[in-house]
């Protein structure tokens, strides 16, 4: 094999295929190729002193009112996850919003964020160094070593990221742990949090390679993990192990004191609801369609899941969310939001932004080759809240409920295509009872693993 692969080098170095320097001729005949006409003396002057998305708009593409659905779930207003990248965390939450609601008899809830966010951070730091331990005897470039080494914690999760800290953590109202500016604002915190690691992470590989037990690294870990709680309630607050709250219901009613743990709260909350029920669907045109897979150690509990779904067609995909919307649950979406997103009107559409006029050159590539060259990819989560149907039946168009405030897109909700959501969009997460049994079924085989840092991921 190595013998044909260097004959097959020197048959094509023979016919001048091999790489080629730009030479002053190469460059002259690229230099020589652009001819600037009026049209592109035009469009340089206007693209170097515009932002592009001015200049590429679609004008016939301006629909600034259609925000009608023929089903739409009952959604109670916008959060706000501010300067973090906690969307993950708002959807999630703002899934169960309704259910307190409920509960409570209340016109307005929020969840804590914060609280959440706190075991979050804790707990990646804690698998992070358990990876150290379990890595040491491996040299400082391995995969996994860099990998586990370039961010020990981050902003970023998805629902089996959620579930995992709500089954071992609970949930909590907001007022029992409010928001505080390093959680609005993450980057410093998360910052000096991986820095502090990074160091922990040398220092334990370091005592391996001397000669340290197991036991004697266990221990270090946890000295590390004290520190790393510090740092946590410096910035965040402590999370409370039991708090007590009241509430003035709709009827202007105030309820009496009551002190809950936050298991005992999410329990009265969620009832017989499960997180563990609910399925996550991928869309990843990369691979094969009907199989199940799961990332090799993305998680952010040691105990907990890693991040697992069912690739599914969008076609599959749709119905199943279709049905969801018009029983009035909403869903987990994640998907690529800053692709042809006009903010101004609140719409993600296909047609929004014509960049290759502009530049007079096209963009070819579909939707595998974006994931595979990192051109396009899951960049942030929303509820996905509602549906328009033609007289067919068919999907035209969705809305998601955001995280950003009322002040971003169309009153805080964005409206997209259907073509758009086959381009763009890539999981949902949906209650098992709107699940075919056929993916059903495909969910409850062994998952094919792939490794953390494949390119949809």
């Amino acid at each position: 094999m190595k013998k044909l692969s260097l004959a097959l080098f020197a048959l094509l170095f023979a016919f001048g295929l091999s790489a080629q320097q730009l030479d002053q001729n190469a460059i002259g005949e690229i230099r020589n190729s652009l001819k600037m006409d009026a049209y592109t003396k035009g469009m340089q002057n206007a693209l170097s002193n515009n932002d592009i998305n001015n200049l590429a708009k679609n004008l016939e593409n301006i629909n600034e009112d259609d925000h009608n659905f023929t089903y739409r779930v009952d959604v109670k207003g916008i959060t706000n996850q501010q300067k973090s990248g906690r969307c993950w965390l708002f959807t999630s939450l703002n899934l169960f919003r309704p259910k307190a609601m409920e509960v409570f008899n209340l016109n307005s809830f929020e969840f804590s964020q914060n609280y959440l966010y706190f075991w979050d951070l804790f707990e990646k730091a804690n698998l992070y160094l358990n990876n150290m331990i379990e890595t040491a005897d491996k040299p400082i470039d391995d995969r996994y070593v860099q990998w586990y080494l370039r961010s020990p914690i981050d902003d970023g999760g998805m629902w089996s990221s959620f579930a995992n800290l709500v089954d071992k953590y609970g949930m909590i109202p907001k007022e029992a742990m409010t928001e505080t500016h390093s959680s609005d604002n993450t980057r410093d915190m998360v910052k000096f949090i991986n820095l502090k690691l990074k160091e922990d992470g040398i220092r334990l590989r370091e005592a391996a390679a001397n000669g340290a037990k197991p036991k004697e690294l266990q221990a270090k870990r946890t000295e590390m993990m004290k520190e790393v709680y510090r740092m946590l309630v410096l910035n965040l607050g402590v999370p409370p192990t039991e708090f007590t709250w009241r509430y003035e219901d709709k009827n202007k009613t105030v309820s009496d004191y009551q002190t809950y743990t936050p298991m005992q709260f999410k329990e009265q909350v969620l009832g017989d609801v499960q997180v563990k029920d609910y399925v996550m669907l991928m869309n990843d045109p990369t691979r094969p369609f009907n199989v199940h897979y799961e990332i090799d150690n993305y998680r952010n509990v040691e105990e907990g899941v890693n991040w697992h779904y069912v690739n599914l067609a969008n076609r599959a995909i749709k119905a199943m969310a279709v049905e969801s919307i018009k029983n009035n649950e909403a869903i987990y979406a994640s998907c690529d939001v800053g692709q042809q997103l006009d903010r101004k009107y609140g719409i993600l559409d296909v047609d929004n932004f014509d960049y290759e006029s502009v530049y007079g050159v096209t963009f070819g590539m579909n939707k595998a080759e974006r994931i595979q060259t990192g051109a396009s990819g899951s960049s942030h989560g929303m509820a996905l809240i509602a549906v328009d149907l033609d007289k067919n039946g068919n999907t035209t168009k969705w809305q998601f409920e955001n995280s950003w405030g009322t002040e971003a897109g169309h009153k805080g909700y964005l409206t997209f295509t259907d073509e758009w959501f086959d381009e763009f969009m890539f999981r949902i997460v949906i209650h098992k009872k709107f699940v075919t049994p056929e993916v059903l079924k495909i969910y409850e085989t062994e998952a094919t693993l792939l490794p953390p840092w494949d390119w949809m991921f």
